[in-house]
């Protein structure tokens, strides 16, 4: 059996993720954290529960499901780095598996690892094209890495807001990557757009409070 030394802090986590999937993925993201495979995490969570996916994981190695609900697991409770370990594992038995990929550039994402997130967010995208939130995702592995690129940043940013030009991410990150590229006057327009998609978004406030920070 895997040990797990804090295992009534990740059970009482995961009920909470399941319930309000609420935090966010970085200072700048409006999107959740690593956001776990569909229904791969069973709704009622025990201490056996939990015990028996940590043991089928390690005893069953061909067992992508098993792999990718201890991914989860770990990544409720913010222990990425032990995520990354098992969605791998998945990723290893279904390579062209598009939500695999996703969690595994989410949980390097969390844990800050920008450059090692891309290529998993990309090859998601080669998967399903037009998904607008692995696109948004992508574009600010960009923005976030120790490098910045912002031009490919903004190029992909575009791209989500081409496929849902309502989306309030698209437009988000495409101000601050204008901002962070010194492009004050189109950072402020991008707030105009937020507004005009939805007035009442957090991420009006949020990216105002980027364009001028309180003092």
């Amino acid at each position: 059996m895997l040990a797990l030394e804090t295992l009534g802090l990740l059970i009482g986590a995961v009920a909470g993720f399941f319930g309000a999937n609420s935090l966010n993925r970085s200072a700048l993201s409006s999107h959740s954290p690593a956001t776990p495979m569909n229904g791969s995490v069973p709704a009622e969570i025990t201490a056996g529960s939990v015990d028996g996916i940590l043991e089928k994981a390690v005893n069953e190695p061909q067992n992508f499901a098993a792999q990718m609900q201890t991914g989860d697991l770990y990544a409720q409770i913010g222990r990425f780095d032990k995520a990354v370990e098992f969605y791998k594992r998945g990723l290893i038995l279904q390579p062209e598996n598009f939500e695999a990929n996703v969690v595994l550039a989410n949980a390097l994402f969390d844990s800050q690892r920008f450059e090692e997130a891309e290529p998993y967010y990309a090859k998601a995208l080669t998967l399903k094209e037009d998904d607008v939130n692995a696109r948004i995702d992508l574009g600010a592995t960009f923005v976030e890495r120790a490098s910045p690129d912002y031009d490919r940043a903004i190029k992909e940013f575009n791209k989500a807001r081409e496929l849902d030009p309502k989306s309030t991410g698209a437009v988000y990150y495409l101000g601050i990557a204008h901002l962070r590229k010194g492009d004050r006057e189109t950072a402020i327009r991008m707030v105009s757009e937020l507004e005009k998609l939805d007035a009442a978004s957090p991420l009006v406030g949020k990216l105002r409070q980027n364009i001028d920070p309180p003092k």
